[in-house]
């Protein structure tokens, strides 16, 4: 495991990383992946889906149905990795399904599921300090192999897997990602840091050689690239995608 972890530690892009822990995952039979992560959270909703940071390499005729037409509001393992942490065998869902333990929706998504040959696998509900973030990982077992199969896997290598996707997560956690919007510009985060260090429009204009109308264009333009109404929703939001107050290159 040690080369996986150094590599891992080494990774200076979301995308290399994930191409990283794809190929490892396969190597213990779970050769798709979803890892999925918002900041956004609240009592009824995941926020939205334009702020989450989605990493797949499900292929496009899934991920349009799950994601796109919102199956995965009614998943079952979403909804189990929403209120729990840790990993959870998909065993759980047969045992649901068996006692009438889903509802309509639900059944329909593990329809769907088991239609696209997403039958077995674990998930992996990764523990935060805050209750708008979450984020979980789900590893779908190559077609063919059965929830047994899988089992025996997870009996000799669980804890190890368990492991490696935590420090994938925590890594991920360290990178800039723009979730599904394009990112801010040099000067739009330098205007957002300034303005992050409680800099007035006076002080941020001088500091940055700009008048103070030009400032106000910047943060305008941050504001709508990141989908918000505040300046302050906009320091907040480019902080949590590591956008802003990051070491570049």
């Amino acid at each position: 495991m040690r080369p996986y972890l150094e590599a891992v530690i080494g990774a200076e892009s979301v995308e290399a990383l994930w191409d990283l822990h794809v190929k490892e995952m396969a190597k213990y039979g779970f050769d798709r992946l979803i890892y999925g992560q918002t900041h956004f959270r609240s009592a009824n909703s995941l926020g939205d889906v334009q702020d989450m940071l989605l990493l797949t390499n499900h292929g496009e005729d899934y991920m349009s149905r799950f994601i796109d037409e919102g199956l995965f509001h009614h998943a079952p393992m979403v909804r189990w990795a929403l209120e729990n942490d840790g990993a959870c065998s998909w065993r759980w869902m047969e045992e649901q399904l068996q006692s009438g333990g889903f509802t309509a929706s639900e059944r329909k998504v593990v329809e769907f599921n088991q239609a696209m040959n997403v039958r077995a696998g674990y998930s992996i509900s990764f523990r935060s300090i805050s209750f708008r973030a979450k984020a979980a990982i789900a590893l779908t077992a190559k077609p063919g192999m059965s929830q047994d199969e899988v089992e025996a896997v997870w009996e000799e290598h669980g804890r190890d897997l368990t492991l490696m996707n935590n420090v994938m997560h925590l890594k991920v956690m360290n990178l800039p990602y723009a979730g599904n919007r394009r990112p801010l510009t040099k000067r739009q985060k330098e205007a957002l840091e300034w303005v992050g260090d409680g800099k007035t429009m006076q002080d941020i204009a001088q500091i940055m050689g700009l008048t103070p109308a030009t400032i106000e264009k910047h943060l305008r333009l941050a504001r709508e690239v990141l989908d918000v109404e505040t300046t302050a929703q906009a320091v907040l939001k480019a902080s949590f995608q590591n956008q802003i107050f990051v070491v570049e290159g």
